[in-house]
């Protein structure tokens, strides 16, 4: 099977139920920020850290698939379709690993700049792509109906990713750069 099919050489992809649409489209908007999400997260479990993160992510990575193709197809076909889902028990585990890694972790009193390690760098910009992925989402939403658990798992993973950056900054003794606004006079 060849990966090229010159069917997109105008301007127009498949949705998964085979509707054509711009390649600007909304929900190929909303899919292919999943997808570069997910490409900065191999990237940072590409990295040296502990085990246990890198097999989170790697679920997560898998997780990421789910929410894909959730999004690659209309509303009223994706039961006839058999797409996975993404369920509550996805999001709570986003937040069992929250609460372990802050179980560690020094209290913050301050916006953190990103930075301070290359490893925590990938985990921040991976932040912002799920950030920028929810808001793509959420305007999804307000068009054709995106599922409550999708909504919730990405802005879950944001949180998880902040905390999995501070959590990795502790881990290679990066310095945490705290974040004082200036004082006007």
């Amino acid at each position: 099977m060849k990966i090229y099919t010159k069917t997109g050489d105008k301007g127009t992809t498949s949705l998964f139920t085979g509707r054509r649409v711009s390649k600007h489209h909304i929900r190929i908007e909303s899919y292919g920020t999943i997808d570069e999400l997910n490409s900065h997260l191999g990237l940072l479990r590409d990295q040296d850290m502990d085990p246990h993160a890198k097999q989170t992510l790697m679920l997560i990575q898998e997780k990421l698939f789910t929410v894909g193709s959730i999004l690659a197809t209309e509303p009223d076909k994706d039961n006839r379709l058999k797409i996975p889902r993404i369920s509550n028990a996805d999001i709570e585990l986003l937040e069992q690993e929250m609460d372990q890694m802050n179980e560690k972790l020094p209290e913050m009193t301050h916006f953190i700049l990103p930075g301070g390690h290359t490893t925590v760098s990938y985990c921040h910009i991976a932040r912002t792509v799920c950030r920028r992925a929810e808001r793509i989402i959420a305007f999804l939403h307000e068009n054709e109906p995106v599922p409550e658990t999708v909504l919730s798992f990405i802005n879950r993973l944001s949180d998880y990713l902040f905390v999995l950056a501070r959590k990795l900054s502790f881990d290679l003794k990066a310095d945490e750069v705290k974040w004082i606004p200036e004082k006007l006079d």
